[in-house]
């Protein structure tokens, strides 16, 4: 039985820590080969499973001296069709990846979890195509294509659900929808470009109000991922309404632009 499925402890007004960029860090302080900047294969090793727990410790270890709430998010950022089918993964195999990876964040939080650090098991979806570039679904045909992960994650322990490096908002409505229809909790995090915009170019507050309109305000939260904070915070500074459903950031430390990114060999 989920956990925190049914209420969600980061939602209390405290404070809550996670992982900061699992492919990053893995391919460029790790040296680890990751094809397609995908971490979800490392799971059906045993040497995989053991660099991805090693992975998770350092920052457990660090949520629980602090005295922190830790958000684990799975490996699962690109397994879905699309990349699944570039790195020989069927929907049967996707739906195997899913499910180990949250028995894996299962042991971890047995481990780990104190009544100081509660930690919430969160299965990490990712955008079909490339996080740094628009995508092109409408919200119907990205509910049906997102479903798959979300029914997968629905049928473990996971407490929730959490849609990372959204660019476009139908995409967004799309996988929270299907969390919505899967009765799971689900959190859905934008990235920006420099100019504080998504890469459709909508502003990041008329994201989360589009997003929350078509939904019924599903989302449990928001938050922003995978940008530099000068990109985002003059959005921020508005004190806008919508800013009430931002709850985290995962930032990043380069601020350099998503294109420049995508070209770069070294951090």
């Amino acid at each position: 039985m989920a956990k925190y499925r049914q209420n969600l402890p980061q939602l209390a007004n405290r404070t809550f820590l996670s992982d900061g960029g699992m492919e990053t860090t893995l391919i460029f302080h790790e040296g680890i080969d990751l094809p397609h900047f995908a971490s979800f294969p490392l799971i059906a090793t045993l040497e995989g499973r053991q660099q991805l727990k090693e992975y998770y410790v350092r920052y457990l270890t660090i949520a629980r001296q602090s005295g922190t709430g830790f958000i684990l998010d799975t490996p699962t950022w690109r397994a879905n069709p699309d990349w699944g089918k570039l790195l020989g993964y069927g929907p049967e195999a996707l739906r195997a990846v899913n499910e180990d990876s949250i028995a894996l964040l299962l042991e971890l939080r047995q481990e780990f979890e104190t009544p100081e650090t509660p930690c919430v098991i969160s299965g990490a979806i990712g955008p079909r195509g490339d996080g740094y570039k628009a995508g092109r679904m409408e919200a119907g045909e990205a509910q049906a294509y997102h479903a798959a992960q979300v029914e997968s994650f629905a049928r473990t322990d996971a407490d929730m659900v959490a849609a990372y490096t959204m660019n476009t908002v139908e995409e967004a409505i799309g996988i929270a929808s299907a969390a919505k229809a899967a009765r799971m909790p689900c959190m859905v995090s934008f990235t920006v470009e420099t100019d504080g915009r998504l890469a459709t170019g909508t502003a990041l507050g008329e994201a989360i109000e589009r997003v929350d309109d078509a939904t019924g305000g599903s989302p449990a939260y928001y938050m922003i991922n995978c940008a530099h904070p000068t990109h985002f915070m003059q959005a921020l500074k508005k004190g806008e309404k919508w800013l009430d459903r931002v709850y985290g950031v995962k930032a990043n430390a380069s601020a350099k632009s998503h294109a420049e990114l995508d070209e770069s060999t070294t951090l």
